[in-house]
């Protein structure tokens, strides 16, 4: 009976390297109905759930082939790339199930112009903007801005590619790196300029088969790389969940305004959007505006969120793909707060050296603080960096300070050259009470 039962366990394949994707691979193994789990490329951390396989994540072929051959019942795709070179049309041609939009719908982040040009169609609120290909008419509508202002790079970046100008010198420099030097390589071929939003930026995740949205709890994450928000822009270095700032009137007026339009909108456009749509949104003093969308998990919010998530992961993404996703459907929660802290190598986002020797992975953890690897190989009972964001050390507890005290608690045992984190996480709203 017991091989029986095993035997009907799903195999499922997680396609990513990163804290995102060992989160989504942690949760999916708390599953009953989940057997073998898969990882490609994946990292030292996931290398200890599933087994890793060593096929990138642009390789949708391989992949696809690697489905097929293992009897995959579920890909997970983590990272936008693979989505936005199509691996979703490539596995549904082949009858392959996966979770994440198509080559069309991943345009939301792919292409920055494509989704603010969404926006102003379907009537969805954010930032008045303007979309240049050439550096001379960019320049020159920069000298009829206030500021500051934001310039963003219509492709993919890595969560780098929008840049804060504070003055029409730092808006010419910033047009210029990005469309001349190519800072972020054919990414920046277009640009936007956009008004800056003042207000608080949350992140909103919800699941959508298409028809139905069904939120997950809000979350905080910190983009720069120093405390108080200073430095570059990196791909996150820090978040909570759930944040105060989304009430149950704000989040209806998010959903009314915002998140329904959104699907009614990818629907109308003929596109069949099934997987995670996240919203980037800033609350203004006019009211809740949307920054940008991403088509898939956030990192690292996902490493905040899921550690609360007591609701069947698998069961949520089947339903998702199978388009079963009910309009009521409520997710259960552990009560309390969850904070993600990123420990990255010593120049991130700029260059980094690889290969250092982290110590303290002997630390297990437990269930109010555990360790998500990002940026790890694994060698034996020996650890080493391999990537700009290394950690992400989750702590829980009954409320976001109880959360910050277990992670950075953890924190002090893990020790790697050269480690830098934001000693600040949550600093915005812990600075209000």
């Amino acid at each position: 009976m017991s091989v029986q039962k095993q035997s009907e366990k799903a195999n499922v394949l997680i396609i990513g390297s990163g804290g995102r994707e060992h989160a989504i691979a942690w949760k999916l193994k708390q599953s009953r109905k989940v057997g073998r789990i898969f990882c490609a490329p994946g990292n030292g951390g996931m290398s200890l759930i599933g087994k890793c396989v060593n096929i990138k994540a642009d390789k949708i072929r391989a992949l696809a082939d690697f489905a097929h051959r293992n009897k995959i019942t579920l890909t997970i795709v983590g990272p936008e790339q693979p989505l936005a070179l199509g691996i979703v049309d490539e596995f549904q041609r082949r009858k392959l199930k996966i979770f994440g939009p198509d080559r069309k719908g991943a345009q939301i982040e792919s292409s920055k112009v494509f989704c603010k040009q969404f926006f102003q169609k379907y009537h969805i609120p954010t930032a008045p903007f303007k979309v240049f290909d050439i550096v001379a008419e960019a320049i020159g509508f920069c000298k009829t801005l206030e500021y500051p202002a934001v310039i963003k790079a219509d492709g993919l970046a890595a969560g780098k590619g929008v840049i804060i100008v504070k003055s029409f010198d730092e808006a010419t420099d910033a047009i210029k790196s990005i469309m001349l030097k190519k800072t972020f390589g054919k990414a920046g071929k277009r640009i936007i300029v956009e008004s800056f939003l003042k207000g608080q930026e949350v992140s909103m995740m919800v699941l959508t088969d298409g028809k139905s949205i069904i939120p997950f709890l809000s979350s905080q994450d910190h983009k720069q790389a120093y405390e108080g928000d200073t430095g570059p822009n990196t791909g996150g270095m820090g978040a909570y969940c759930p944040t105060d700032l989304i009430d149950d009137k704000m989040m209806e007026e998010i959903k009314e305004h915002i998140l329904l339009p959104t699907v009614a909108g990818l629907r109308q456009e003929k596109i069949n959007y099934k997987g995670v749509l996240y919203a980037g949104l800033m609350l203004t003093e006019s009211g809740p505006k949307v920054l940008e969308y991403n088509c898939r998990f956030g990192d690292p919010e996902t490493q905040a969120i899921l550690p609360l998530l007591q609701t069947d992961l698998f069961d949520l993404f089947m339903k998702t793909v199978n388009k079963r996703l009910g309009a009521n459907e409520k997710l259960s929660w552990r009560n309390g707060s969850s904070a993600c802290v990123v420990m990255a190598s010593k120049g991130y986002p700029g260059k980094y050296s690889t290969g250092v020797r982290i110590n303290g992975m002997n630390e297990k953890g437990n269930q109010n603080a555990l360790v998500l690897h990002s940026g790890t190989r694994r060698d034996g009972d020996k650890w080493f960096t391999t990537g700009g964001r290394v950690l992400g050390v989750v702590g829980i507890d009954k409320d976001l300070s109880g959360a910050l005290t277990r992670a950075y608690g953890l924190i002090k045992k893990i020790r790697f050259d050269g480690a830098m984190f934001r000693r600040d996480i949550g600093f915005r709203v812990l600075k209000d009470k």
